[in-house]
């Protein structure tokens, strides 16, 4: 009883923290959602809606391409850092000169703020002064992310995958790093090519951490804003408006705190749903290895 006690003695601080750090604000996001709130209104108070914000959710046509457009972010990122994240990792298994330097210069994206990631790719890609849109322009590409609509799409996605691919290569090292080497030394003796042993050896005992990264690259790709705002400000139009932008337009511009509490709250239910998805899965071949 009395370790007991002492255990949530110690405990209590942390969970205070917690508390008031990550409860009490969700709580009060959700309170919110339930009203109107325009702090430039006539009055500025909180009046009663319901669930009519979440009602409006499900017809408005700008939440839903913004969520459109980021489930369609989320699957180009994760997909092309998933697969450069293995071949580096595979890469990095093997002995060659300079290799040292290679992994700490592949990781050094990861170090830098995701905000100063923009502003650099913003400097990078500027018509007139960045380097892009000149090498381009040099081999016939008419390269302008504040013009097309397509170029500015697929600009943050290599902005992403630049930036988060060295996290899913070190996930991915370390795993492979731990696997046994008796399966592969029995496979190569027995005459398995570099294909059979990826295919039927390497991803089936390495799947447990395969989908732990993919389970983090989701919930970061699904929220993304504040590397794409310093980039393009979610534009030409709403080329690059994803989710987390529309949120922010809805709540900070538009000053309307009550819609964008339910459109947070929608997202979060989305994210959470998708994540319990994942969790299954990781916990299923979890057991599946063991």
């Amino acid at each position: 009883m009395r370790s007991n006690r002492t255990a949530w003695g110690l405990l209590a601080p942390t969970l205070l923290v917690l508390g008031f750090a990550g409860l009490l604000p969700f709580f009060y996001v959700v309170y919110v959602g339930f009203f109107d709130w325009n702090v430039f209104s006539k009055t500025g108070d909180l009046v009663w809606a319901g669930a009519n914000n979440y009602r409006r959710l499900v017809f408005d046509t700008e939440f839903l391409a913004a969520l459109k457009r980021g489930i369609v972010f989320t699957l180009w990122t994760v997909t092309l850092e998933m697969v450069l994240g293995m071949a580096l990792a595979q890469l990095l298994m093997r002995e060659f000169k300079g290799k040292s330097f290679f992994r700490a210069v592949h990781a050094l994206p990861l170090t830098v703020a995701p905000i100063a990631v923009g502003a650099t790719w913003r400097l990078m890609t500027i018509p007139g002064l960045g380097p892009l849109p000149y090498y381009l322009r040099r081999i016939g590409i008419d390269y302008n992310i504040g013009r097309y609509a397509g170029q500015a799409f697929a600009t943050t996605v290599l902005m992403d995958v630049w930036h988060w691919t060295p996290f899913v290569t070190l996930t991915l090292l370390a795993g492979l790093t731990a696997l046994p080497r008796e399966p592969f030394e029995q496979a190569m003796v027995d005459g398995a090519n570099r294909w059979q042993i990826l295919r039927h050896l390497t991803l089936p005992m390495l799947r447990p951490v395969i989908l732990t990264a993919l389970f983090l690259r989701i919930m970061d790709a699904l929220r993304i804003v504040d590397e794409v705002w310093m980039l393009t400000g979610g534009g030409p139009g709403t080329a690059t408006r994803y989710v987390g932008i529309h949120v922010w337009r809805v709540v900070f511009p538009k000053t309307d705190y009550g819609y964008g509490s339910a459109m947070s709250v929608l997202l979060l239910y989305f994210t959470i749903v998708l994540c319990w998805l994942l969790l299954t899965a990781i916990t299923q071949a979890r057991r599946e290895t063991d």
